[in-house]
């Protein structure tokens, strides 16, 4: 049988980058279960609830949910249960010593394969408060307007 190739997206956050102001971002590989790559090949895996604990030099990722597998047994596994993340030892004291001093928050932000291997995306960041959002909010949509307005401009229509 033939390797994989490429990426294959399994689940995004999409409201992380909505409610944190993302700094870093890391790359991590996972350690699963059988029926755990089983269901995410099936594409079902959902971030909302997730975020990274580093606890005694490990990196752990808690509340990301994986449904268990329909076809398993009694080897299934839990559904919300702790998975470990490989990160480089570097990668892992510099997250540690980021979240330790400013108080910041590690949150996965997707999580995909690549070449055939389970990867989670995390991200270091600020939680935003409410006014941090609108004021994103009111920054995409005046940019969006300008891009439109220069294209009408291109296109000969008046505005």
């Amino acid at each position: 049988m033939a390797r994989e190739q490429g990426q294959k997206m399994v689940a995004q956050n999409k409201k992380a980058r909505h409610d944190y102001a993302i700094d870093d971002v890391y790359e991590a590989g996972l350690v699963l279960q059988g029926t755990e790559v089983k269901s995410l090949r099936m594409g079902r895996a959902s971030l909302v609830d997730g975020f990274v604990d580093i606890d005694g030099g490990e990196a752990w990722l808690h509340g990301v949910h994986i449904p268990e597998y329909s076809q398993g047994t009694w080897t299934n596994h839990s559904a919300r249960r702790k998975r470990k993340l490989l990160l480089n030892r570097v990668e892992i004291d510099k997250i540690q010593r980021r979240v330790s001093e400013k108080g910041l928050t590690v949150v996965p932000l997707s999580l995909y394969f690549k070449d055939g291997r389970a990867k989670v995306e995390i991200g270091v960041g600020k939680g935003k408060k409410s006014w941090d959002k609108r004021h994103t909010i009111a920054e995409r949509t005046a940019k969006r307007e300008v891009e439109q307005a220069v294209g009408r401009r291109l296109k000969g229509m008046r505005d």
